[in-house]
């Protein structure tokens, strides 16, 4: 078939499963096969079958674009061929494995960034990826399995496929489909049975791709809806949003939402706050940092949105996130103030359409609406100052205005006396404006209005001008007033939001939050000593307990003389039924409790945090010790059943009457017996050389060596493989002190494990020098080296990079090797072999002086087929 001359960029499919073995490969080239007989042209780009059958199977027949062949640290490695298959440049290509790392010198790092050029040459692509391998749940993922996953992909890359199926398939299902080695190799299947595909990480991992998945379903449902402009509520999902007012009823009613929500599994909780766009309804802080709190330990979330008409801000919110009931408290509006507006709650249940709306009753229902704005706008010596300017300056300016009877009218007179009243009303507010305005009244009714003299008025016109006076200067005076309030208002918001950022700031910056945000609200305040104390479990309730020393306990303070009781303190902020922040210093104003309630809310989040980063420590290491532990039953599994099978079949065969050995196969059979027996001894002895070197109780018997007397028997040990290492000496070594046994243990762990890695016919290399009072053993391989990243991973119990197979020991050879040379004093360190590959560098302490090494020694290494002493390898 021949390629697509279009351009247009290509659509991607991606088949996402929640682990390895459930199929996507399978179901890939399935809808490949499909394709290709409705007539399109389908090449495979790269397909990993892992050597099933039944994949291999449905590849057959497929046309394959070849993979490119590559080298990296002198291993060959086989790669998506990108210019191949451009070149091709089919309809839909298959490629396997979207979150895929590529050979170091390939064009993109990522697999993923392979298909997105696919795409955009206008190739459709089919690809598969694991619900592990996204950015978004891999720590998620690692908490679960115990496995960090190297391998990711943006998970924005996967949601703008054009299509995602989910492969679905139980844990039993799963397990089954292993056990009868459908998925790995049998060698594998006990280590992956009882590590990673344990049935509680499946079953975590499934609900994980289900959720996922579950949540792009619904991205895609709200684009359609904005895409078709449908604004109605669509119940494909049950979620309650519960209104917040910032009163205390509000605890009350979360606690009545989540009931709600619980009634339906797997219902959304979100708690929402309305707040004016004017500012000037205030919601009491403390309660919403609280309920806050509450709504996230409920599993829902919380929501701040700004709109002047709160129930069509109410509703809007609800609409855009698809909600099918909202629940509201009871107004706590009298029944007169009813009667003249309805109230958030009818008027919302009114414009709710197809949402059910839950009017709740809660303890605050009776008791009316609590006013949290600040009721004094100016302060007392400038009311003082206003009234002293309304008794002194009216008269005054009666006497002027006297003087010039003849000259104004009374409507001028009238407004002099006006602008009077407004700088009353500017000066000292609303109550010294109102004494100015009804003092004007009676001075221009007395003095200037016909007849004079007499509280008496004759004609008409100066009776309805006498009176607008009245009213307008009462109205001036009011509007001035509130305009001073509100400016006091928002220059003590600004001021409080100003505290609130310092706070947050310097708690943000800080290691420890609490003691910072406990010091900041001490400074800002200026208070002697702010303690958070706690109540302590089981102490008992009563009007008393508030004053009683042994129901309380400081759980943080700042300053000097922390309180032990919350009475002690000049002021004493509740923070929920078990916390307390108790102050000592000056009192405190009125105005600013709502912030202090603030910070006491915030204190106890931090507290919490505090506590919730206590135990993740203490559990760390017990959580270290099971990750060791399943580690060892999954690692030790293979490697004894092994030899353990071995040993046991050489035995039986020898025992069985049915079959008779000649002396050449009964000693092949004891042979194989001991070998097998001599490993399991090996692997008993590295066991508890770890566990005492974590003990602190490996015993050593150190003494005056020399390592190159050291390294032929660390050779010998590794048996006729090891013949083919090349050593080089220095001249006058030094001696070391250190545990011969020991010293040949690392060797041989190190020198084993080069020689595993090593490419045919480039074995490793060992020198031997001394510099800077250390003897250094340099153990060099050409093989495909570890990179930088992953160095310290080679060097965890337990830990094969890669975690590959389980072909290559139990890993525990090089963390024993490390913890050995370190209880000797020295080192073993990874480095780069130029030219590529791995060279473990083994430092000791060297002895004060130096002794030649044995000849006998120094002959047996010259008679090998390897450089000596002196040469460079």
């Amino acid at each position: 078939m021949t390629g697509r001359g279009d351009m247009t960029c290509g659509q991607l499919r991606v088949y996402l499963g929640a682990a390895p073995g459930v199929g996507k490969t399978y179901k890939m080239l399935e809808e490949g096969r499909r394709r290709l007989d409705r007539g399109t042209d389908v090449v495979a780009g790269f397909v990993e079958s892992h050597g099933r059958p039944s994949t291999e199977a449905m590849a057959a027949g497929l046309e394959a674009v070849p993979r490119r062949t590559m080298t990296y640290r002198g291993a060959e490695f086989t790669e998506l061929d990108l210019d191949a298959l451009l070149a091709r440049n089919p309809q839909v290509a298959l490629v396997d494995e979207l979150a895929h790392t590529n050979v170091p010198g390939s064009r993109h790092p990522k697999r993923w960034q392979d298909i997105e050029e696919l795409l955009g040459a206008g190739i459709t692509v089919i690809t598969t990826v694991n619900i592990q391998h996204l950015v978004s749940l891999n720590d998620v993922v690692e908490q679960v399995t115990g496995v960090v996953q190297r391998e990711t992909v943006p998970d924005e890359v996967v949601r703008r496929a054009d299509q995602i199926e989910l492969i679905d398939m139980t844990p039993e299902a799963l397990r089954r489909r292993m056990a009868h080695g459908n998925v790995y190799k049998p060698e594998r299947i006990d280590a992956a049975l009882s590590n990673y595909f344990r049935v509680g990480n499946l079953t975590a991992l499934r609900e994980l791709a289900l959720l996922w998945m579950a949540d792009k379903v619904d991205e895609q449902l709200d684009r359609y809806r904005a895409d078709h402009g449908i604004t109605g509520t669509w119940e494909t999902r049950e979620r309650v949003v519960v209104a917040l007012t910032g009163g205390p009823e509000g605890d009350e009613i979360l606690r009545r939402a989540a009931r709600v929500a619980n009634r339906t599994k797997g219902a959304d909780l979100m708690a929402v706050h309305v707040a004016r766009s004017d500012g000037l309804a205030g919601a009491d802080p403390a309660h919403l940092a609280r309920q806050r709190i509450l709504a996230e330990g409920l599993g829902g979330t919380y929501h701040q949105v700004v709109g002047r008409d709160v129930p069509a801000a109410l509703l809007d919110f609800a609409r855009g996130v698809n909600a099918t009931q909202l629940v509201l408290g009871a107004s706590r509006r009298g029944r007169i103030a009813q009667i003249f507006a309805p109230g958030v709650g009818v008027t919302t249940t009114a414009e709710s359409g197809p949402i059910d709306v839950h009017l709740v009753t809660h303890t605050e229902t009776r008791r009316g609406r609590r006013r949290f704005t600040v009721t004094r706008g100016l302060t007392t010596g400038r009311r003082l100052a206003g009234l002293a300017l309304a008794v002194v300056g009216l008269p005054a300016l009666t006497v002027l205005l006297t003087q010039l009877r003849g000259e104004l009218s009374l409507p001028s007179d009238i407004l002099v006396f006006l602008v009077a009243v407004v700088a009353v009303a500017l000066a000292g507010g609303l109550y010294p404006a109102l004494f100015a305005a009804v003092a004007g009244f009676l001075l221009l009714n007395w003095y200037f209005t016909p007849p004079i003299h007499q509280f008496t008025i004759s004609g008409r016109d100066n009776l309805i001008a006498l009176f607008a006076f009245l009213v307008v200067a009462i109205a001036v005076s009011a509007v001035v007033d509130l305009a001073a309030r509100r400016t006091s208002e928002a220059a003590r918001a600004r001021a409080e939001a100003e505290t609130l950022s310092t706070v947050a700031g310097s708690v943000l910056r800080g290691e420890r939050p609490l003691p910072a945000l406990l010091e900041q609200v001490r400074e800002t305040f200026g208070f002697t000593s702010v303690t958070l104390l706690e109540r302590k479990p089981g102490a008992p309730a009563g009007p008393d307990v508030r004053r009683d020393p042994g129901a309380w306990r400081i759980a943080a303070s700042v300053g000097a003389r922390p309180c032990t009781v919350p009475a002690d303190g000049t002021v004493d902020v509740p923070v929920g039924p078990g916390l307390s922040l108790a102050l000592t210093g000056d009192p405190l104003a009125a105005s600013d409790r709502r912030v202090v309630e603030a910070f006491a809310a915030q204190a106890a989040v931090a507290l919490r945090q505090e506590r919730l980063t206590e135990q993740a420590a203490a559990v760390g290491p017990l959580a270290e010790v099971d990750r060791l532990r399943t580690a060892l039953l999954g690692a030790v599994s293979h490697d004894f059943r092994s030899p353990l099978a071995s040993a046991k079949a050489a035995i039986t065969g020898l025992r069985s009457p049915d079959v008779t050995f000649g002396d050449q196969d009964r000693a092949g059979l004891l042979a194989t017996a001991e070998e097998s027996l001599d490993r399991l001894t090996r692997l008993v002895d590295d066991l508890l050389d770890l566990s005492r070197l974590q003990a602190g109780a490996l015993g050593m018997q150190p003494q005056l060596i020399s390592v190159a007397e050291t390294i032929p028997r660390a050779i010998d040990d590794l048996g006729e493989v090891g013949r083919d290492v090349r050593v080089t000496l220095a001249d006058d070594l030094p001696e070391v002190h250190a545990d011969p046994a020991l010293v040949e243990r690392v060797l041989v762990n190190v020198i084993g494990n080069a020689l595993r890695y090593s490419p045919p016919g480039r074995p490793p290399v060992i020198t031997l020098s001394d510099h800077g009072g250390l003897v250094e053993v340099r153990i060099i391989d050409h093989g495909p080296g570890i990179p930088a990243a992953e160095r310290d991973r080679v060097f965890l119990p337990f830990q094969r990079l890669g975690d590959r197979d389980n072909d290559t020991g139990v890993g525990l050879g090089l963390a024993l090797s490390r913890g050995l040379a370190e209880a000797m004093g020295g080192t073993l360190v990874p480095g780069t072999t130029p030219g590529g590959g791995l060279t473990m560098i083994l430092s000791l302490p060297a002895a004060s002086d130096p002794r030649p090494a044995d000849p006998a020694i120094l002959d047996r290494l010259d008679s090998w087929p390897a450089p000596t002493r002196g040469e460079q390898p």
